[in-house]
C-alpha cells in the first residue's frame, strides 16, 4: 500500500520534477506534490503540512542552498533532500552541514526511495524526542511549582484552620440580631473560598490526601443540588438527570464534589447571558474502539457524570489546552487556571477518564467516567448531620506545631467536656503521655508533620505500650507517613485540615465509640 505524503519539489525543469516524482511512486509512496522554482513560491507554499521538500541544487532564479536558509528560518521539522544533475563533493558536504536530510544525482535516482524514508524516520525521531525533552522539562517545571504550592497550602491550612475554628465559636456565641454575625458569617465565607482554592492546589500538587469510598453518584449530586444552585445566576436553568439503577464507583466524595463545583463554576461563566445546565449520571460501556482513540482508557463499565452547558464553547486552540495548569481564558483576577487541571487529576486518580466535547456556539458538554464496581455501599453523605455537637469526658493528647492551632483544638474540645493535654511535637507528646498521671489518655490527636518527630513515629511508639490507644492524624497535606500515592491507608483515622470545631468534635467522638480489637469503647455522657 502506497504511503501518501505531500512535497514540495524545487525545480525550473519540470520534466526533471516528473521524474522524481514518478521513482517516488515507484519506491512506494503516494505523493500529492507541486513544483516551484522561485524564492516567492517556495516561501508562498512553505507550510508544516508538507512531508518532503526534494530540491535542486542551481537554478536561473533560485538555489537549493537559499531554499534550506529559508527553511531554517521558518523553524520547520522538514526533510530537506538534494536532487541535482551536478554538484561537488565540497558543496555537498556544506549542504548536509546547513541541515539537508541527504543529495542525490539525478542519474542515480533509484536511491530516492531509501533517502526519503531515512529522512523521513530521522526527522520524526528527532520531533519525537525533542517532544519528550519539553515534556520532561515541563514535568519538571510542575513538580517544582507543585512542591512550592504544596508548602504554601500546608502552611496556609493552618492559617485556615485558626480562622474557620474561632470565626465558628463566636458566631455559636451571637445573638440571631448581632451586628457582628453578619460581619463574622462573611469571614467565614471568605475562609471557605480559600479552602477550595488551597484543595485545588493540593490537587495540582498531589499532595492531597484521597479518602476512596464506594459511593453512589446520584448520591453526592442530590447532596450537592442546593450548593450548586446557588453558585449560579438567577437567568440559567439547572437540570438535573439522575440515572436510574446505576452502578457504583469508588472514589472520595468530597472531590469528586470538587470536581463537579468546578464544571458548573466554568459552565456558568460560559453562559454570561443565561442559558441551559443540565448534570446526569448514567451507566455507559467503554469499549475497545474508544479506548484505542483515547489516552489512559481501560475498556469496561463505567459511570458517567456529564455536565453540559448551552454556552459560548470552545475552540479548537482552548480545548487543546484546557487542562493544563493555570490556563485560563478568563479575565486577570477572574480565574486561577485550576480548575480543570484540578478536575482532571482528581478523576484520574479515582482511576476514571475525562472527556471534553464542545463547538463554538453551541456550548461544552463535560463527560466523566468513574469505573463501576460490584460492592456495597460504605458511605452516606459528605456532609455533617445537624444537631448538637457530642460530648466526652475522656482524657485526649493533642499534638500540635501550631500554636494558635494547638490551643484552638483545646479550646473546641474542652467546650465539650473532655481533658486536654497539649505537645507541640512528637517528642514532647511522648514524655506528656509518659509522666501523665490522671486518668489514662484514650485518644491522641495529632499533626503528621512537626519538627524533632513527626506524628506517625510518635503514635507509633505510643500504641506500642497501649494498642487499644486511638490516633487521628490530622494535616494540611500527607506525605508517605500514613499515605501511599496520596492514597489514604485503610487503618487510618484521618482529619483534614482545616477543619471545624464540629468537624472535630465528631470525629473524636466517633473514634472514641468505636469498638477496639479487645472489644473495648469509651463511654460517653
Amino acid at each position: 500500500m502506497s504511503r501518501p505524503i505531500k512535497v514540495l519539489i524545487v525545480e525550473d525543469n519540470p520534466d526533471d520534477a516528473e521524474l522524481v516524482a514518478s521513482e517516488l511512486h515507484h519506491a512506494g509512496f503516494h505523493p500529492d506534490w507541486l513544483r516551484v522554482d522561485t524564492e516567492a513560491d517556495f516561501l508562498n507554499h512553505l507550510s508544516p503540512n508538507l512531508d518532503l521538500i526534494l530540491s535542486d541544487y542551481a537554478m536561473p532564479q533560485f538555489s537549493g542552498l537559499r531554499a534550506l536558509e529559508l527553511l531554517k528560518k521558518r523553524g520547520l521539522e522538514i526533510p530537506f533532500i538534494i536532487v541535482s544533475g551536478t554538484i561537488g563533493e565540497e558543496t555537498a558536504v556544506k549542504m548536509m552541514q546547513q541541515g539537508a536530510a541527504d543529495f542525490l544525482l539525478k542519474d542515480r535516482i533509484a536511491r530516492l526511495g531509501p533517502s526519503v524514508r531515512h529522512a523521513m524516520q530521522t526527522v520524526e525521531e528527532r520531533t519525537r524526542n525533542r517532544r519528550l525533552e519539553t515534556q520532561l522539562i515541563e514535568a519538571q517545571k510542575m513538580e517544582v511549582i507543585g512542591q512550592l504550592a504544596g508548602g504554601v497550602a500546608h502552611d496556609f491550612n493552618n492559617i485556615l484552620a485558626v480562622i474557620m475554628g474561632y470565626s465558628e465559636l463566636v458566631l455559636s456565641d451571637l445573638e440571631a440580631d448581632s451586628k457582628w454575625r453578619e460581619p463574622m458569617e462573611e469571614i467565614q465565607h471568605a475562609s471557605e473560598r480559600a479552602v477550595g482554592l488551597t484543595r485545588q492546589l493540593l490537587v495540582f500538587s498531589r499532595k492531597q490526601t484521597v479518602q476512596p469510598v464506594v459511593l453512589d453518584l446520584n448520591d453526592v449530586v442530590k447532596d450537592l443540588d442546593k450548593m450548586l444552585r446557588r453558585l449560579i445566576n438567577e437567568h440559567i436553568e439547572m437540570k438535573v438527570v439522575p440515572g436510574g439503577q446505576i452502578g457504583r464507583i469508588k472514589a472520595d466524595p468530597g472531590y469528586v464534589g470538587q470536581v463537579l463545583m468546578n464544571l458548573v463554576v466554568n459552565a456558568r461563566d460560559a453562559m454570561p447571558n443565561g442559558g441551559k445546565l443540565s448534570i446526569a449520571t448514567t451507566n455507559v460501556i467503554l469499549d475497545q474502539n474508544y479506548a484505542d482513540t483515547h489516552a489512559r482508557v481501560i475498556p469496561g463499565a463505567y459511570v458517567m457524570l456529564s455536565v453540559s452547558d448551552t454556552g459560548t464553547g470552545m475552540t479548537d486552540e482552548v480545548k487543546a489546552h484546557v487542562f493544563e495548569p493555570f490556563f485560563t481564558t478568563k479575565l486577570l483576577g477572574k480565574g486561577t487556571g485550576l480548575g480543570l487541571a484540578t478536575c482532571q487529576t482528581i478523576v484520574q486518580q479515582s482511576g476514571g477518564h475525562i472527556g471534553i466535547y464542545t463547538e463554538v456556539g453551541n456550548g461544552t458538554a463535560f463527560k466523566i467516567y468513574f469505573p463501576r464496581i460490584d460492592e456495597p455501599l460504605d458511605y452516606d453523605t459528605q456532609f455533617i448531620k445537624a444537631g448538637a455537637l457530642p460530648r466526652g469526658t475522656e482524657t485526649l493528647l493533642v499534638v500540635e506545631d501550631e500554636p494558635s492551632l494547638r490551643h484552638l483544638a483545646r479550646e473546641i474540645l474542652e467546650a465539650r467536656g473532655y481533658q486536654v493535654l497539649l505537645a507541640a511535637n512528637g517528642q514532647e507528646g511522648l514524655h506528656m503521655a509518659r509522666e501523665h498521671k490522671g486518668p489514662p489518655i484514650r485518644l491522641v490527636v495529632t499533626d503528621v508533620i512537626m519538627p524533632l518527630m513527626g506524628g506517625k513515629v510518635m503514635a507509633e511508639w505510643l500504641q506500642s505500650t497501649n494498642p487499644d490507644l486511638k490516633i487521628i492524624f490530622t494535616s494540611g497535606y500527607t506525605d508517605d507517613a500514613i499515605a501511599h500515592h496520596g492514597v489514604l491507608d485503610a487503618d487510618v483515622d484521618f482529619l483534614p485540615k482545616p477543619y471545624t470545631p464540629a468537624t472535630i468534635a465528631r470525629k473524636v467522638r466517633e473514634l472514641l465509640d468505636r469498638k477496639t480489637e479487645s472489644g473495648n469503647a469509651s463511654v460517653s455522657e
